[in-house]
């Protein structure tokens, strides 16, 4: 169920005004240092403090500035989901989708998940996470990220089935690597990996030679 206003400790306010001007170039600059605060409120210590009142005391701004911007926490919430895009899915999307083999683009996109993960980034995935489990909107705007995510393994394996012919189906290969690095992902965060590369890279070429 997606958290109310009262619930998130903010103040109801009315829905956005339908034909509102294009944001001017400060307007934009005050919409990114808006997102800049809910993610630092968000990868903090204290994400029950995150609010749209708290976002803008951060970001040193009123209130109504920031809700002038968003509507509420939840359209807050999903800038953050879209913001952190290029950090997480573009370079997993570019380095599937440029020229080369199966083997070569396995291993750009080995070496890209080898490397680690920013302590903010991984902070974010879990409060994300958390909101998702509180929100309804939240739930399936990062429910369309994971599946863009998920997609970008298949993509991989389905250039292994174009080289190979004879059938090969690329989705069950794909998301059997999507869920190990998801999985890796979740243990890193913890502390408790043993290397994300060395795994995935045994794992990609395991199911590649026996597919």
């Amino acid at each position: 169920m997606a958290a109310s206003a009262k619930d998130s400790g903010d103040a109801p306010v009315p829905p956005a005004r339908a034909g509102r001007p294009r944001a001017s170039a400060k307007g934009e600059q005050t919409r990114s240092r808006l997102i800049a605060a809910a993610r630092t409120l968000l990868a903090g210590e204290q994400a029950e403090r995150f609010t749209t009142r708290n976002v803008a005391a951060l970001c040193g701004v009123s209130h109504g500035m920031c809700h002038y911007h968003f509507q509420d926490r939840t359209d807050l919430v999903l800038a953050v989901i879209a913001d952190i895009r290029p950090e997480w899915i573009a370079p997993l999307e570019t380095a599937v989708s440029a020229p080369g083999s199966f083997a070569e683009r396995a291993d750009r996109v080995i070496g890209l998940l080898g490397r680690p993960e920013g302590a903010e980034l991984s902070h974010l995935h879990a409060a994300l996470h958390w909101q998702a489990l509180n929100d309804a909107r939240v739930r399936e705007s990062l429910e369309a990220e994971y599946r863009r995510w998920h997609a970008c393994f298949v993509a991989l394996f389905q250039v292994l089935a174009d080289e190979r012919g004879g059938g090969l189906d690329p989705r069950p290969l794909g998301l059997a690597v999507a869920a190990a690095v998801d999985g890796l992902a979740a243990m890193d965060s913890l502390g408790t990996g043993a290397g994300t590369e060395p795994v995935l890279r045994t794992l990609v070429h395991t199911l590649a030679a026996g597919a």
